[in-house]
């Protein structure tokens, strides 16, 4: 895949997935890094609320309604019944940055860390069926593989080792 670095963070419902996601995006930006993230829900969402002005621009059939403001934007893209757009459609109309970090995508071919809790939905591992999984984050001891392993709340020995995989460059301030 060509374009920024990408990794992703994959498990099952509740098995720590977002915070491994801020800590990591909070550490990658305290060191000097642009990291940008793509978020895959399963289920319907909404950012936008019910009443807003915006709301009711969608609501009325608008394809895309951008809100601007001095401090952000966002684009919300109603689908109507099309298709959700590709994985690759979506990195492609990210701003250039440095690392781009996936939460979800979980059958993806892009290197990613799975997350285990003790708490999760479910608990069959990801790693042994998805070769793109090159390490485990966990908050019990893990066994069942090679591959590294990592304490799910040690976010600086998780970041050196996306940063080593993804031979990201040291920041130069």
């Amino acid at each position: 895949m060509s374009g920024p670095r990408v990794f992703g963070i994959a498990g099952w419902k509740n098995s720590g997935k977002t915070g491994l996601a801020v800590r990591l995006v909070e550490e990658f930006t305290r060191r000097g890094y642009r990291i940008s993230t793509i978020k895959h829900a399963h289920h319907d969402f909404d950012i936008d609320k019910v009443g807003a002005d915006s709301y009711r621009h969608r609501q009325a059939g608008a394809h895309e309604v951008t809100i601007v403001s001095g401090t952000r934007y966002a684009i919300m893209h109603e689908l109507r019944g099309e298709p959700e757009p590709a994985f690759e459609e979506i990195l492609a109309r990210l701003a250039p940055c440095d690392l781009v970090l996936i939460e979800g995508y979980k059958h993806e071919k892009i290197p990613k860390i799975e997350a285990r809790r003790l708490q999760a939905a479910r608990r069959e591992p990801l790693a042994p069926t998805d070769p793109y999984i090159c390490a485990i984050a966990a908050d019990h001891p893990v066994t069942d593989t090679a591959l590294p392993r990592f304490d799910l709340d040690d976010t600086l020995a998780i970041a050196d080792f996306i940063a080593a995989t993804l031979g990201l460059p040291a920041f130069q301030p």
